[in-house]
């Protein structure tokens, strides 16, 4: 059972989450908030798995009540919700410590399978939707900015899981990676795994974050 905030200046669109996740057996929505306030002071209560987030609310948004919940260090994971497929709200909140963000017009079993995925601690951002994240990440970091000062996270990591980590950082997924160093699936899946647990990363996003922060993967010329 995977335990759910449901977080949304409309009440309409607070129904229609609830409706959905209260169908199946697998979620739980443990309760509703309107504002970003309410959203953090509601996740401090409830604990749920997954809050399920909306970017844009009056007083506070949906980033700084992101960047609070994180911030607080509890289990709940946070999956934000926009109507935008890509733009600096979105950018910011991953940087806050969002788990990953799905559009709201995605289908019913996408937006499931999403929190499923957030919930046992996996990002949810497509390959290509990551790629795209990433050209937008390039774009905001200032020039000659590799971030690459001593760190020991980096010198904890073997050559293999170097080369996994600038993978993740291209935006590659298990499967592409597999296919690249001719490994299995289950061995990629391995590596990544001991990755983010080196560079103490919560998931694939906060990686892709590590990887451009450190210079490890740049931006290719347009």
């Amino acid at each position: 059972m995977t335990t759910v905030l449901v977080v949304d200046d409309q009440p309409l669109q607070r129904y229609g989450f609830r409706m959905l996740l209260d169908s199946v057996p697998e979620t739980e929505v443990v309760g509703e908030a309107a504002h970003g306030a309410e959203a953090v002071r509601k996740a401090a209560e409830l604990r749920p798995d997954v809050v399920l987030m909306d970017v844009r609310m009056p007083g506070v948004d949906g980033i700084e009540a992101t960047r609070r919940i994180v911030a607080a260090g509890d289990r709940s994971r946070v999956l934000i919700l926009t109507t935008f497929d890509i733009d600096e709200y979105v950018y910011t909140a991953l940087r806050a410590g969002a788990s990953g963000f799905l559009l709201k017009d995605a289908r019913p079993e996408e937006l499931l399978a999403g929190i499923r995925a957030v919930a046992v601690g996996d990002a949810v951002i497509a390959p290509a939707l990551t790629r795209r994240l990433l050209h937008e990440f390039a774009r905001l970091v200032p020039p000659g900015d590799d971030g690459s000062a001593e760190d020991l996270r980096l010198g904890s990591l073997t050559d293999r899981e170097r080369e996994i980590l600038v993978a993740i950082g291209k935006g590659w997924s298990n499967g592409e990676i597999a296919s690249r160093f001719v490994l299995s699936e289950s061995t990629v899946k391995t590596h990544v795994g001991r990755v983010l647990s080196k560079i103490g990363a919560r998931d694939r996003v906060q990686a892709v974050i590590f990887a451009y922060d450190h210079g490890l993967v740049r931006p290719r010329a347009e």
